[in-house]
């Protein structure tokens, strides 16, 4: 049975800041929450035309300023497709005063510089366009006939010898047909075009792509199978995603909800006053009476599974595989709620039988194939602690509450 999800939009006071707020439910509960101070919007994702500061040949990187004073780092590694908007004589490496395309892939975070990309991704529902990688993918959580029907619609783009980026087909490109896949793809060519053609032109530190609103792209990126309803009570939100909606996926227009009750505010509505605390706290407790202690440091997250109220010693084994089992699944809505990243410890309670240490360790990858950021359980150490890493993207929910 599938699990249907609400993509919420609403605005609220965090610590006395009016923020746009962006919660997604899945099944009853909130699994994702984004916020962002009104007025302000993040550059992540954003292009500009970047300067080489200087190279640093010792770390394999490069700091490159985006504007004037603020500076971003490259890793040299990730820069062999370089776009030059400056002029490039020969097969040279980068040097410093070298003006070249970069894109913010890693916001600011733990005092470390925003990190940069010269492998430009255009992001659309479908399909995203990449000008470092010419290859053609598809997501791994499509199905077989999938992948297959999709790879003959796209067969006359990905073998044209002229072939100027890359391509990767989207989960959700599943349920389009192939008008839709391919008038997504002449759009994101255009946006290709507009800011890694045209951009090459532009004067240094000018930005040639601007992301949409952060409520947009979680409207673009949510699955479309499981959405249920899209629901904002802010009325120019909601006529900015009816626009969206309309010019990129008109089919989904119905599902588009606003919410008008002055009584009761959407956000009281769906308690994200309570999510926002449970953020906050270090303690998760579970539905067994088991509980989750969840800490950051600055060089990992660590999670510690405890029995909590359970005190009896009868089938304690047994007892103690359904708390992790349950446990599993939390770790892995917490993980997404709370926008952890980078390396993840977790202790789970000891069991005896190597049985239930396997279907542990697979229970957990299966909840983190539906996180749409990139994380992996990688094995269990000798002292019985999981480990686990998923890609750095955003700063921590926690993080972003304590610098308003």
């Amino acid at each position: 049975m599938k699990k249907l999800s609400k993509l919420i939009i609403t605005q609220m006071n965090i610590r006395q800041i009016p923020c746009y707020v962006c919660a997604y439910e899945e099944d009853g509960k909130v699994m994702e929450l984004r916020f962002e101070p009104v007025g302000e919007k993040s550059s992540l994702g954003n292009i500009y035309v970047g300067q080489i500061e200087n190279i640093a040949a010792n770390i394999g990187a490069a700091f490159v300023q985006i504007s004037a004073g603020e500076k971003c780092y490259l890793q040299l590694s990730d820069a062999p497709n370089a776009i030059y908007a400056s002029v490039k004589k020969g097969d040279r490496l980068l040097k410093a005063g070298d003006e070249i395309l970069v894109q913010i892939s890693r916001e600011a975070m733990k005092g470390k510089l925003p990190a940069v990309t010269t492998n430009l991704n255009f992001t659309g529902k479908y399909l995203v366009l990449t000008t470092g990688d010419k290859k053609f993918g598809l997501s791994s959580k499509l199905s077989n006939d999938d992948r297959s029907r999709i790879s003959k619609w796209m067969e006359a783009e990905v073998n044209r010898p002229d072939k100027e980026f890359g391509i990767i087909v989207r989960t959700n490109a599943a349920d389009a047909s192939k008008e839709e896949i391919l008038k997504e793809l002449e759009y994101l060519k255009g946006l290709y075009h507009k800011a890694a053609v045209d951009g090459r032109s532009r004067t240094c530190f000018s930005c040639v792509y601007r992301t949409e609103p952060f409520y947009i792209s979680a409207v673009r990126d949510a699955n479309s199978r499981n959405l249920e309803e899209i629901i904002t009570d802010i009325p120019e939100i909601s006529r900015q995603i009816s626009d969206y909606l309309n010019s990129n996926s008109p089919e989904e227009k119905e599902k588009l909800r606003f919410y008008d009750d002055k009584l009761l505010p959407l956000y009281k509505l769906y308690r994200l006053e309570t999510v926002l605390e449970e953020i906050q706290h270090e303690k998760v407790w579970l539905n067994s009476g088991g509980f989750l202690v969840i800490q950051q440091t600055e060089a990992f997250v660590s999670i510690d599974v405890n029995s909590g109220k359970f005190t009896g010693k009868k089938k304690m084994q047994e007892t103690y595989r359904k708390i992790n089992l349950e446990a599993a699944k939390e770790i892995a809505r917490q993980l997404r709620l709370r926008n952890l990243s980078g390396i993840i410890l977790i202790d789970f309670i000891n069991m005896e039988n190597q049985d239930h240490q396997d279907e542990l360790f697979h229970v957990l990858q299966k909840y983190l194939r539906k996180d749409p950021v990139k994380a992996k359980a990688v094995d269990i150490t000798p002292l019985h602690i999981l480990e686990l890493t998923r890609k750095k993207v955003r700063k921590p929910v926690i993080e972003e509450i304590r610098e308003l």
